[in-house]
């Protein structure tokens, strides 16, 4: 049962039973007042609590309305009257309530205009009015602030949260222009090198096209380099993405390590089907695979392997023999890096030495097209 079904509940049964009260203590101290049957009475009553559970929220104004009219007829809903007139002051504020208090007020001086202790009676019931009334108007004021509160606090939190995002934002500006100083500089000079070796007099061919590749190589990483750092300078509320190299690039992939001099092998054997953003995933850890071979195993043959379908999943695999001499040193950065992009979709991965002496870098992705 829900909270609001409760409250209305027992608002309803505390005026049912103040109502009840009233009634017996009328019939006890007058005896021969010219009361309505007691069937009426419990009848009346009855259906007044069921106005009060049907309209109390609502319709409070026709429901005060209805109370007051037939309160001046049946003692036994003078509690649900008062519990009507102090929903009606805490929904619909003063310029409501006043004008049924003022109809209460008119059929109050009308019903005991021939009673003997008429000012008594009348500043009593006013009174009462007034009382339950500013109860009500009490109530919708505290309801009123406490609602301007959860707003405020709602307001403070947003407003939290933008000054998270602008830090955020400026973090990333200080990250785009440290990499745009420290390595796209680096990088531009290694492609004028690369070009100017690429034409110098006396080069043999081989030299001319090791070069000619540096050059492109660093042509691209600048490329990327300027992507990401256009990705860092975008606002938060942006979408960073931009187009990503999937499966249908690997090939291309495959083909730039030939042309550096490396020895790949690969072997793409998948379903028609688009893997979605597992693709992308995949295109990174084969690219990964293939740095690591070039630096601990240059000139070493390497074997790459992708394969999988809505079924299986996607599986790749890089596999390349030890270290020779003159590879490279590496911390294993890459590595702990693919392992968190593969973690953050589901998927798995695994790198280390095989038993016939080989390293194998080995993940799999879950298909979701």
């Amino acid at each position: 049962m829900s909270r609001r079904l409760w409250s209305d509940l027992t608002v309803t049964g505390v005026g049912l039973v103040v109502g009840l009260l009233w009634l017996q203590l009328a019939y006890v101290s007058d005896p021969g007042e010219d009361f309505a049957p007691l069937a009426v009475e419990l009848t009346g009553a009855a259906a007044g609590a069921a106005l009060v559970l049907w309209l109390r929220r609502s319709r409070p104004v026709v429901l005060a309305v209805l109370m007051v009219l037939a309160g001046m007829a049946l003692p036994s809903l003078i509690g649900l009257t008062a519990v009507t007139l102090v929903g009606l002051a805490s929904r619909r504020g003063w310029r409501w309530a006043v004008p049924v208090f003022l109809l209460h007020a008119t059929l109050i001086l009308l019903l005991f205009q021939h009673e003997r202790e008429f000012w008594e009676t009348v500043i009593v019931l006013l009174l009462l009015d007034l009382v339950l009334i500013s109860t009500g108007l009490l109530l919708r004021s505290h309801r009123l602030l406490v609602r301007s509160l959860e707003e405020r606090a709602r307001q403070a939190e947003e407003g939290q949260r933008l000054r998270v995002e602008e830090a955020r934002h400026l973090e990333r500006e200080r990250l785009a222009r440290e990499m745009h100083d420290v390595l796209a500089h680096r990088i531009s000079l290694l492609a004028v090198h690369a070009g100017a070796l690429e034409v110098r007099r006396g080069a043999s061919e081989e030299e001319a096209r090791a070069a000619g590749v540096i050059r492109e190589c660093a042509h691209d990483a600048l490329e990327d380099l300027r992507e990401v750092i256009g990705v860092l300078r975008t606002s938060p509320d942006a979408d960073p993405d931009r187009p990503q190299p999937g499966l249908a690039d690997l090939p291309a992939l495959v083909e730039e390590s030939r042309r550096a001099g490396a020895r790949v092998d690969l072997d793409v054997g998948l379903a028609d089907e688009d893997p979605g953003r597992a693709g992308r995933h995949a295109y990174r850890i084969v690219q990964e695979g293939l740095t690591n071979a070039r630096k601990h195993a240059p000139g070493a043959r390497v074997r790459v392997t992708v394969a999988g379908g809505p079924g299986d999943g996607l599986t790749v695999e890089v596999t390349n023999p030890s270290a020779v001499a003159g590879g490279l040193p590496g911390a294993g950065a890459g590595l702990i890096g693919l392992g968190e992009r593969v973690g953050l979709v589901g998927g798995r991965i695994a790198h280390g030495w095989t038993e016939s002496g080989e390293f194998r870098l080995r993940a799999w992705l879950p298909w979701r097209p």
